[in-house]
């Protein structure tokens, strides 16, 4: 049995323009818990330096609102960016929480980055790990986990009322879907994972994790099942997952990895927080030279 979808809860957006990421603050008006999706923790590659005007805006949105965060969940272990999930929970409170599925993630880049021994395998390094269908509350509001494997094989949608939190499953319409290329990534799968979200009822909102305006449009990251079905330009009603796996195939082959994602993943599988210092007091990113 799904969450009623016929309860509306606010949503604010939190567009990040340098890395086209969307945070989301969930809640149910003024003085209501709240759940943060999705966070951005700012990172100049050219220096290496963190800064945290994204995740301040959030700060300051959920204070002004006088919120109670109680959940920090992200989708997946996002490659364009890296989360600021710990730095929100010191000033705001909340459990991490990811779909279980990150296990196979930091498996493969455990080895990919040779991490420390230390570096568990587990998840443990969240508060929660979501399993397909589990329900859980935000105040007043029900949300429900979806499982939707196929850009990485650990990405969850969130469902809260009539809202879901798609992650990187699709994008606005006139941009299509996410890539598959990533390690543990598979076009059939993600084929099934968008069908599972536009099988909801036609009204539901749809809320993207980034938006790639073309042509010069104004950024938009909210549509709707319906509107996804009807225009979508790789999955709209009609398109096979024959069509759909050759399109995303050759399209994926095309594509250049994304800035942030060597940095990014590293940082992501650890729940947000930096690799250990090391004896001088510094963290460090690794960079695998001819290895991907």
């Amino acid at each position: 049995m799904s969450v009623a979808t016929t309860v509306r809860p606010r949503v604010e957006g939190l567009f990040d323009p340098a890395t086209w990421t969307v945070t989301y603050v969930v809640h149910n008006g003024p003085g209501s818990p709240a759940a943060i999706i999705d966070s951005v923790l700012d990172y100049d590659p050219k220096s290496g330096r963190t800064r945290t005007a994204s995740a301040d805006k959030v700060i300051d949105y959920v204070r002004a609102n006088d919120l109670k965060v109680e959940w920090i969940l992200e989708t997946h272990a996002h490659a364009d960016h890296l989360s600021a999930a710990p730095y929100l929970k010191k000033h705001l409170g909340g459990r991490i929480g990811i779909g279980g599925r990150i296990t196979q993630v930091q498996k493969v880049f455990k080895a990919v980055f040779h991490l420390e021994p230390e570096f568990r395998l587990d998840g443990s390094q969240f508060d929660h790990l979501f399993q397909e269908g589990e329900r859980f509350r935000i105040g007043e509001l029900e949300a429900e986990v979806l499982y939707v494997p196929g850009h990485t094989p650990a990405c969850a949608a969130y469902h809260v009322g009539d809202a879901v939190f798609v992650g990187d499953t699709m994008f606005m319409p006139d941009v299509g879907t996410a890539r598959c290329d990533f390690p543990g990534g598979d076009a059939k799968t993600l084929y099934a994972s968008v069908k599972k979200i536009l099988a909801l009822p036609g009204e539901t909102r749809l809320f993207m994790c980034h938006d790639y305006p073309p042509n010069g449009r104004e950024v938009r990251f909210e549509t709707t099942v319906a509107e996804q079905r009807e225009k979508n330009i790789h999955v709209h009603d009609g398109i096979s997952e024959a069509q759909f796996v050759e399109m995303r195939t050759k399209r994926d082959a095309t594509l250049d990895m994304p800035v942030l994602i060597l940095p990014s993943v590293q940082v992501n599988i650890r729940a947000g927080e930096l690799p250990p210092p090391e004896a001088n007091g510094v963290s460090y990113l690794k960079i695998p030279v001819n290895a991907l």
